[in-house]
């Protein structure tokens, strides 16, 4: 599949880097997104983008990064009216395991084949097609498009079941959310105990305490409200959700994610919902 006829669906903070990406390795890349913002930055990216699914003619694959299980239901919802017989689906954003399992299964009835491909690394790393890919599927359906995948990041192969992408990615969320409200906490204690926050943090991050989100999001924490945003607060407060939903349904106890995601939703109800995630840092400001 080089040179692929893509659809990517979902061109906002992280989503526009990975189209980026496919356009810039051979592949024919056609951005959706109802944002008239984001389409007009991926356009200026060089990824035409327009608002409607039933708009974007020819895909051969289609990439998901939409935020949220409902709006992936809709999207699936427009796609079908339109059509989906013979298309690769690859459902890149975090939905959850029953989310992707129930879209997945009416996908496949249109006659699409389907992955489940949710994918880690953070803004830096889709630019630099650096993201880890945690893919469930067909064995043959992930052959035919690693090459669309290879422009995007590492293809780490979880099983044959779809929704168990999905799975690892509940996992992997459940311990971002708690490390960035770790690393918050952190540094605000320092404050607190009357030391320099970002000597501390150039200080405990060389050590046993150091951690990628503490690395990554620390500096953020230090600057102001304003930060650039590579991951929403709103994010949070659903990826948080859907770990919690995923724990309880498996009768696992997560106490330490309760308490992250009761930061997150402080966060948002203080009006920072759309703004970095780092900013989780002043619920223990205020």
């Amino acid at each position: 599949m080089t040179g692929t006829n893509v659809v990517f669906v979902g061109t906002g903070t992280i989503g526009l880097p990975m189209a980026v990406r496919l356009a810039g390795t051979g592949h024919t890349v056609t951005g959706v997104d109802p944002v008239p913002a984001a389409q007009e930055r991926a356009a200026a990216a060089g990824v035409p983008t327009v608002g409607r699914f039933a708009d974007a003619t020819g895909g051969d694959v289609v990439v998901v990064m939409v935020a949220s299980p409902e709006q992936l239901d809709g999207l699936v919802t427009e796609a079908l009216a339109a059509g989906v017989a013979g298309q690769h689906w690859i459902v890149m954003s975090t939905v959850g395991p029953d989310s992707v399992r129930t879209q997945a299964a009416r996908l496949q009835d249109g006659g699409a084949a389907v992955l489940d491909v949710p994918v880690t690394g953070g803004v830096g790393r889709a630019r630099t097609g650096e993201l880890t890919l945690f893919a469930a599927g067909d064995e043959g359906d992930l052959a035919a498009v690693r090459p669309v995948l290879g422009a995007m990041g590492t293809v780490c192969p979880v099983g044959r079941t779809l929704g168990d992408g999905q799975a690892v990615k509940v996992v992997n969320q459940h311990l971002c959310s708690i490390h960035i409200v770790a690393a918050a906490e952190a540094l605000e204690l320092a404050r607190r105990l009357g030391l320099d926050p970002a000597e501390v943090l150039a200080l405990v991050e060389r050590g046993a305490a150091g951690s990628w989100m503490l690395s990554d999001r620390g500096p953020r924490m230090l600057a102001d409200t304003d930060v650039e945003v590579a991951s929403s607060i709103g994010i949070f407060v659903k990826d948080s959700s859907l770990v919690c939903d995923a724990a309880r349904a498996a009768g696992a106890s997560t106490p330490l994610l309760d308490v992250a995601r009761d930061r997150y939703r402080q966060a948002a109800e203080a009006g920072l919902a759309a703004r970095d995630d780092s900013r989780v840092i002043e619920t223990y400001q205020r």
